[in-house]
C-alpha cells in the first residue's frame, strides 16, 4: 500500500502561516470589529495566508455566539476570499457546538476549529461521535484541535486515523506534546497538520506538517513565516536558526505563565495595533510583567 506521505508534503487546504488572531475590544469592552479589520490585514499583508477565528487566543469562552459571527463577516469583509478563515466553534456540547458550525458557515468561514469537549472528558468513542455529528451538519471542512493539557481528554492516534477517512476531517491543530503519536498520524493518513505550539512550528513542519497556528504571529508575523520559508527553501540550518532565535520570546509569551492571550494583546497594544482589554475572568499583564514582555520582543526585533 501507498503512503500517502510518499510522495509530496501534503495539502495545505487552510494555508500554511495561520494567526490564531486576538480579537480586539473596545475601551469599553464591546467587539472591535473596525479594530479586527485592520488586525486582520495588517497580519495577511505581512505573511499570513490564513487566520484562526474565534479560538482560544480570540477569547471565545467570553464572546457570545452572534459576536463570533460578527467577529467573522467582519474579517471576511476585510481580507476577501483569498485568505482562509477558520473559525472556532468546539464547545462542551454538541448540540451547541453544531449551532456555531452552522453560524460560522452562513458568516463566511472557510472551516472550523473542533476542540474536544472539555470538562465532560468523554471516552473515546463519544469523542469519535461528537467530532462525526459536527462534520456531518454543513459542508465546511474541520479541523480537529488536540490539546488535552487544557480540554482534560487527548483525541488518541487510533481515534485521529478512524477520523481521517471522513471526506470533510481535513486536518489537526496539535498540541498534544506528544511527537511519536503525531509521527503514528502522519504515517498512516493525509491529514494536514498544523503546529498548536510555537515551539513546535519547525519540528513539526520538517516531518510533513502543513504548517502551523501560531499566537506568537499576533506580533511577528514575518518572522513566523521565515522560519518556514527557509525551510522551504533549502535552507535547513537557517531555518532552524531562526526557530532558536524566537524561543525567547516563545517562551515569554506562551510558557511564562500569562496565557498568550495576554502576552498578545500587551504586545499588540505597545506597538499601536488593535488589542483592547481583555474580558474577564483574564486580567492584564502587570507593569512589572508587561515590561519584560516587551523587553523581550524588542531584543528579538532588533535582532
Amino acid at each position: 500500500m501507498t503512503n500517502p506521505r510518499d510522495t509530496a508534503r501534503p495539502p495545505r487546504p487552510f494555508g500554511r502561516v495561520l494567526c490564531a488572531m486576538v480579537t480586539p475590544f473596545t475601551d469599553a469592552g464591546a467587539l472591535d470589529l473596525d479594530g479586527a479589520r485592520r488586525l486582520a490585514a495588517h497580519l495577511v499583508a505581512r505573511g499570513c495566508d490564513g487566520l484562526v477565528l474565534n479560538g482560544t487566543t480570540g477569547e471565545s469562552p467570553t464572546t457570545s455566539d452572534t459576536e463570533k459571527a460578527e467577529l467573522i463577516a467582519a474579517v471576511r469583509q476585510a481580507v476577501g476570499a483569498r485568505v482562509p478563515l477558520v473559525a472556532g466553534v468546539g464547545t462542551a456540547d454538541t448540540r451547541h457546538t453544531v449551532e456555531l458550525t452552522l453560524a460560522a458557515e452562513k458568516a463566511g468561514a472557510d472551516g472550523v476549529l473542533l476542540v474536544s469537549p472539555y470538562y465532560s472528558r468523554p471516552p473515546q468513542d463519544a469523542l469519535e461521535a461528537h467530532f462525526l455529528e459536527v462534520a456531518e451538519a454543513s459542508g465546511l471542512p474541520v479541523m480537529l484541535y488536540d490539546i488535552p493539557g487544557r480540554t482534560g481528554t487527548r483525541i488518541e492516534p487510533e481515534t485521529l486515523v478512524r477520523l481521517a477517512a471522513h471526506p470533510r476531517i481535513v486536518a489537526v491543530k496539535d498540541c498534544s506534546y506528544d511527537l511519536l503519536g503525531v509521527q503514528k498520524v502522519l504515517a498512516r493518513t493525509d491529514l494536514a497538520y498544523y503546529a498548536g505550539c510555537d515551539e513546535h512550528i519547525l519540528a513539526l513542519y520538517a516531518l510533513g506538517a502543513a504548517g502551523c497556528v501560531s499566537t506568537v504571529a499576533n506580533v511577528v508575523p514575518a518572522r513566523v513565516a521565515a522560519i518556514l520559508d527557509a525551510f522551504d527553501a533549502g535552507d535547513t540550518a537557517r531555518a532552524a536558526a531562526l526557530q532558536l532565535r524566537a524561543v525567547p520570546l516563545i517562551e515569554a509569551m506562551t510558557a511564562a505563565g500569562l496565557p498568550g492571550t495576554v502576552t498578545a494583546k500587551a504586545l499588540l497594544a505597545g506597538a499601536g495595533l488593535p488589542a483592547g482589554p481583555l474580558r474577564a475572568p483574564l486580567r492584564p499583564a502587570g507593569r512589572e510583567e508587561a515590561d519584560r514582555l516587551r523587553a523581550v520582543y524588542e531584543e528579538f526585533v532588533a535582532g
